[in-house]
């Protein structure tokens, strides 16, 4: 029995230890898919940092562009809030009920006409201009008459807007662009009209308004103190008070607003001494009295009336 036991162990123990050499293979395995999965990973991870990169760049990128949003939505001015826009109104109602039927004081029967007659108007009156007018067009009805008139010829008829001679040329010059770029036709954009010689916005503006029908604001002296004075816009800045100004109301109304502006700036709200105690603003305008300037007597300042 001893010797069964020992020869059956003798017998086990060889098959144990090939078992155990056969086994070391894989043993020694392991360590090679480690180390193979280890290096994948090294690569792997060589390669994360430049999408890491790419990712926070472009995150940057967007972190930017949402601070210039911000900052430049900060710095956009702010449009008029309701109360302002309902002052608006209100303030149009009154001036409609004053001046029922607002309409230009220059006289025209054509675009060319208007052009030509706001440009005369500079440093003078429209009612010196409507005098002279008629006379003009009748003469020279078209642009191409105009830029081969005789110069002494126009001097005569242009002597009482003053400053004759200059403005003789002004239109001359005025109708041969006007031939050449245009074919004779008044051009009905903004950009082309402030393009001809002696036309600014002011001029512009005016001729798209009130010969083309074209919503705009016309900025001349009056309308710049009148909507100043209403806390509208500034006086001296006429690009700044036409966006003002324009952003208080629809585009229908924006022709007689600015007729309407004109009027009372002329009428009532004189440059030197508003007649504040005859106008019908009064309680809307922040200016009333203008520290002292405004005739606030009722009896006095309907005297100032125009």
């Amino acid at each position: 029995m001893p010797s069964r036991n020992r020869t059956t162990t003798a017998a086990i123990a060889p098959t144990d230890a090939a078992a155990e050499v056969n086994a070391t293979p894989v043993k020694k395995a392991a360590p090679r898919k480690a180390a193979a999965k280890a290096t994948t990973a090294k690569a792997a991870a060589a390669e994360a940092p430049p999408a890491k990169k790419a990712a926070a760049k472009k995150g940057a990128v967007k972190k930017a562009v949402k601070a210039v949003e911000a900052v430049a939505e900060a710095a956009a001015p702010a449009g008029p809030d309701l109360e302002q826009t309902r002052r608006a109104r209100r303030i149009l109602k009154l001036l409609t009920a004053r001046y029922p039927d607002p309409v230009l004081e220059l006289d025209f029967e054509s675009p060319l006409q208007l052009l030509v007659a706001a440009v005369l108007a500079a440093q003078t009156l429209d009612e010196r201009v409507n005098l002279v007018t008629p006379v003009l067009f009748a003469k020279y009805p078209t642009a191409a008459d105009l830029a081969a008139a005789d110069p002494a010829e126009m001097e005569v008829i242009l002597q009482p807007v003053g400053y004759f001679r200059k403005k003789t040329q002004i239109v001359m010059k005025l109708a041969a662009t006007l031939v050449e770029r245009h074919d004779g036709e008044v051009p009905t954009t903004l950009d082309e009209l402030i393009e001809l010689p002696w036309v600014g916005r002011k001029t512009a503006n005016m001729v798209l308004g009130n010969a083309f029908g074209t919503p705009a604001i016309s900025v001349d002296t009056h309308v710049g103190r009148v909507a100043h004075r209403l806390a509208w816009g500034p006086e001296k800045d006429v690009e700044k008070t036409e966006a003002d100004v324009a952003a208080l109301f629809e585009q229908k109304d924006w022709v007689p607003v600015n007729l309407l502006l004109i009027l009372h700036g002329r009428r009532t709200c004189h440059s030197r001494k508003p007649a504040c105690g005859a106008c019908p603003l009064a309680e809307e305008c922040p200016s009333a009295g203008l520290a002292g300037k405004g005739e606030l007597d009722p009896e006095k300042a309907r005297a100032l009336l125009k």
